[in-house]
């Protein structure tokens, strides 16, 4: 079956995880992805999990499948000769160096662009390819900070706390795949070529949902306030008997349903909560505690039952293992084996988006260090051998 990108030649310069997690996406599409990486390897091949036995990372097998893999010393004369050849006839260039590094490489757009005008050069950055500090070298947890996350993530009278998982690192992912696909679409138009510049700082800022205008209509700065929504109200995660549900209720039509589901229908007469708004208002702390003494007297898949039945939105909170063990993760496919040479069996996330005609797939493992220097460069094994004790790869 044919894949939705195949025959697309993608060059990946990416290191740790939002350009990592970009590229994954390509290659399980069906783009061809030749990751060329430092001598040494790049540093998520040192992050946690570590296999024991092989002395191989989880986290780069998982987020590197799909992918072919080279190494290269691009700082040698010969590195980067061997470099530029390769991006002559490549689509699409991906990189996630802080600002200022490529120029300083000689492997910038502007050098790029002369020997290949048509390429997407794709730059997924901590701070951008411009501005007063796209210099600074950025992880999540920066991202995540200055741009406005963590101060609006956890409860009012704990210190902020970032979100659990590297969200500024996969959204920007996905932002920059989606820019290399808007690319593609008009270089298939123009038959020019462009660069496509992403922002782990743009992005955190970018889905602050309504805090942003929260200030700009209403001059309000939103503050963290646990998991009550500020816009909807009841939308919370309640306590029961063995865990926790959380439960959205969006508009009146839901919230009539809700209180007589909960055995409450007098909350319906009640003023202060006749209108979304004034739930949202006059939430805590009365109806906040009638709900939970209600949730309070069930299990969490009690709850879950009781308001499926209502059609009221609700879920259990589920720990790692009950969430990949879930009978709807399993129907979709979100967790599939892949085996590694050295490794053994993988088994990790899957693909998100389902196409009909040209699914994605995860197919081979992730490469090995150096694994394809002579298929990805044209060369013969001694060659390889040569350049190894050179210090090109």
């Amino acid at each position: 079956m044919r894949k939705a990108l195949e025959g697309l030649k993608v060059v990946d310069l990416t290191t740790a995880l939002n350009g990592p997690f970009c590229t994954m996406i390509l290659a399980d599409y069906g783009a061809e992805v030749l990751k060329i990486e430092p001598i040494d390897g790049e540093q998520c091949r040192f992050w946690g999990p570590i296999d024991e036995k092989s002395g191989e990372s989880g986290f780069y097998n998982y987020v590197n499948r799909n992918k072919k893999g080279a190494t290269l010393n691009l700082k040698s004369e010969k590195g980067l000769e061997l470099f530029y050849e390769l991006v002559k006839d490549a689509d699409v260039l991906v990189e996630n160096f802080r600002g200022g590094v490529t120029k300083k490489l000689k492997i910038d757009y502007e050098t790029i662009k002369k020997m290949n005008p048509a390429i997407i050069y794709a730059s997924g950055s901590g701070f951008g390819q411009y501005g007063p500090i796209t210099h600074r070298p950025c992880y999540d947890i920066v991202a995540q900070a200055m741009g406005g996350m963590i101060n609006l993530t956890g409860f009012q009278d704990t210190n902020p706390v970032k979100v659990g998982p590297s969200v500024a690192d996969h959204v920007a992912g996905i932002y920059l795949s989606l820019g290399v696909m808007l690319a593609l679409y008009n270089r298939k138009i123009t038959g020019v070529g462009q660069l496509v510049d992403v922002s782990m700082f743009d992005t955190i800022f970018s889905i602050l949902e309504n805090a942003l205008v929260n200030y700009t209509i209403g001059g309000v700065i939103t503050e963290r306030n646990g998991n009550v929504d500020p816009s909807i109200s009841p939308f919370d995660v309640y306590a029961c008997k063995d865990g926790f549900v959380a439960v959205g209720v969006g508009n009146d039509r839901l919230f009539q349903k809700f209180c007589n589901t909960i055995g409450h229908p007098e909350l319906l007469e009640d003023p202060r909560y006749t209108t979304n708004e004034l739930r949202r208002m006059n939430y805590i702390p009365d109806l906040q505690n009638i709900i939970s003494q209600w949730s309070s007297d069930f299990t969490k898949g009690e709850v879950e039952a009781i308001m499926e039945e209502a059609g009221i939105p609700c879920g259990p909170v589920l720990n790692v293992k009950e969430a990949i063990e879930h009978p709807h993760i399993k129907a979709r496919e979100m967790m599939v084996h892949c085996e590694h040479p050295t490794a053994g069996d993988q088994y990790f996330q899957g693909c998100v988006i389902k196409l009909s005609e040209t699914p994605g797939e995860v197919v081979t493992p992730s490469p090995l260090l150096g694994q394809h220097n002579a298929e990805i460069f044209g060369l013969t094994e001694e060659e390889v051998k040569k350049l190894k004790t050179e210090g090109v790869m």
